[in-house]
């Protein structure tokens, strides 16, 4: 609903900066409040306040295009933040950052409709006797169930440069925390390809999977407004289906392009960056998302984050990636080395880290062979740089063993995926946590030794 005693003019456009100015200070709509404009074919424009400016200005971020929007035009501010959709009739659709349907399949029938910025909620700080219960949520992937357990309610990062796997591995992961847990999804697409949103609501249609699933996108094609509102569009529907008692999986890829769209904005508004070249509010920006993903004891639910992050350049110092591992509870590096010897999922036990993997969390005997697998594989790699200059036969027999027993953990790491099939041509693998400790037990232990090691690449269970 449109106030409609409060009308602005709009007085400049500057790509996606409009300028709307009102008649007097008490008519100046608040920061982050929504405005609506209508361009010559009648087309509705979304403005968001990002600051005001002498002379009753409203500097505004427009969400999307502003093709067309003519000087006077009038701007009508809606008296409340940009709104999305919930509830049970937005599941199997694909919207945008202000809740319209992409999927061409008719309006959505909802009465409610949330805010996207939320004011900030008291916290509770519980006590050390109020034992905190982790619950593991299984993925069936064996290197990721093994060395960076996904726990309800925890943020998880998959890092990587261009072209290393991020979103097949996100779409695995989706295709099999919600085919067995018959859990809830909401897929944030923040700044991607439009071709690969495409190809990700046809597979989840295919897998069945889609009645489950709320897909809303922000593309890489669409002004830097809508690329940073989409984050915070996602994370207000999670909140929503969190608040129905249900736990909810909630993956953006990918989160380093909110942060990017942030400092496009910052530029636009004419901020000085700061000396990394990034925007001054970098950190606030990402700890403002990030801070609305928890576990709260009222609802009952938990929001689980799996966020996809772009490495620019494989340089995995740039500040916007560090300002995002202090937010992570696991960090899944890929290595394009691993990709070029095949090994996939790329992902490299040495450079990543979780959190969650602690005996409290995971059991000790889970605990001690992931450790054990760590301490061969890093031993694994001084040896391989000595195979390299004077050849596997000058090894000592015990080094041998663990070069040898190394490169089978590193082959039985890798998997078929699902929703590579089309790809591969193999048939996708299942393993449980069980069958993967059992497994990496086996070879670590000398009972598998006389397998040959290509026995091991691209299978499921042992």
């Amino acid at each position: 609903m449109n106030n409609n005693e409060k009308v602005g003019r709009v007085i400049s456009v500057q790509g996606p900066v409009v300028d709307v100015k009102f008649s007097s200070t008490d008519e100046i709509p608040d920061i982050q409040e929504n405005i609506n404009t209508a361009t010559v074919d009648g087309q509705r424009i979304v403005l968001e306040v990002a600051e005001h400016l002498p002379g009753n200005i409203a500097r505004c971020i427009a969400i999307n295009s502003t093709f067309n929007l003519q000087r006077n035009s009038p701007a009508h501010p809606t008296g409340e933040a940009i709104k999305v959709p919930a509830g049970d009739s937005i599941y199997g659709r694909i919207i945008n950052v202000w809740g319209e349907p992409l999927d061409q399949k008719g309006p959505i029938n909802t009465t409610e409709w949330l805010p996207i910025r939320r004011p900030r909620s008291d916290f509770k700080i519980y006590s050390q006797k109020e034992k905190v219960k982790f619950e593991i949520l299984e993925t069936g992937v064996k290197v990721i169930d093994l060395l960076f357990p996904l726990v309800k309610g925890s943020k998880n990062g998959i890092l990587g440069g261009a072209a290393l796997g991020k979103s097949i591995l996100t779409l695995e992961i989706i295709h099999n925390i919600v085919r067995k847990t018959r859990g809830s999804c909401v897929f944030v697409g923040a700044g991607e390809r439009i071709r690969e949103g495409n190809e990700l609501y046809h597979e989840l249609s295919h897998r069945n999977i889609l009645s489950r699933t709320v897909l809303i996108y922000g593309q890489m094609n669409e002004p830097p407004g809508a690329r940073f509102e989409v984050a915070m569009s996602g994370v207000t529907l999670a909140e929503s289906i969190q608040r129905k008692n249900q736990d909810v999986l909630l993956f953006v890829d990918n989160i380093f392009r909110f942060l990017q769209a942030g400092a496009e904005i910052s530029s636009l508004l004419g901020r000085l960056p700061s000396e990394t070249g990034y925007q001054p509010t970098l950190v606030a920006e990402a700890s403002e998302f990030h801070e609305r993903i928890r576990t709260t004891k009222e609802s009952g639910g938990s929001i689980t984050s799996i966020e996809a992050v772009y490495i620019p350049a494989d340089d995995i110092t740039d500040p916007a990636v560090v300002t995002l591992f202090s937010f992570m509870d696991s960090i899944m590096v890929l290595s394009r080395q691993r990709i070029q010897l095949g090994l996939y999922p790329a992902i490299d036990p040495l450079l990543s880290s979780s959190a969650n993997l602690d005996p409290d969390v995971v059991g000790r005997r889970h605990y001690e062979i992931s450790q054990e697998v760590i301490r061969v594989l890093q031993r694994y790699e001084e040896l391989r740089r000595i195979v390299m200059v004077i050849g596997i036969d000058e090894l000592s027999a015990g080094d041998r063993t663990i070069y040898e027993r190394a490169r089978k953990v590193q082959y039985f790491m890798t998997q078929p995926f699902f929703v590579a099939e089309a790809y591969t041509g193999k048939m996708g693998e299942y393993v449980s946590v069980e069958q993967t400790i059992e497994g990496c037990e086996k070879i670590i232990s000398g009972h598998l030794d006389r397998k040959p090691e290509n026995d091991f690449y691209m299978i499921g269970k042992v």
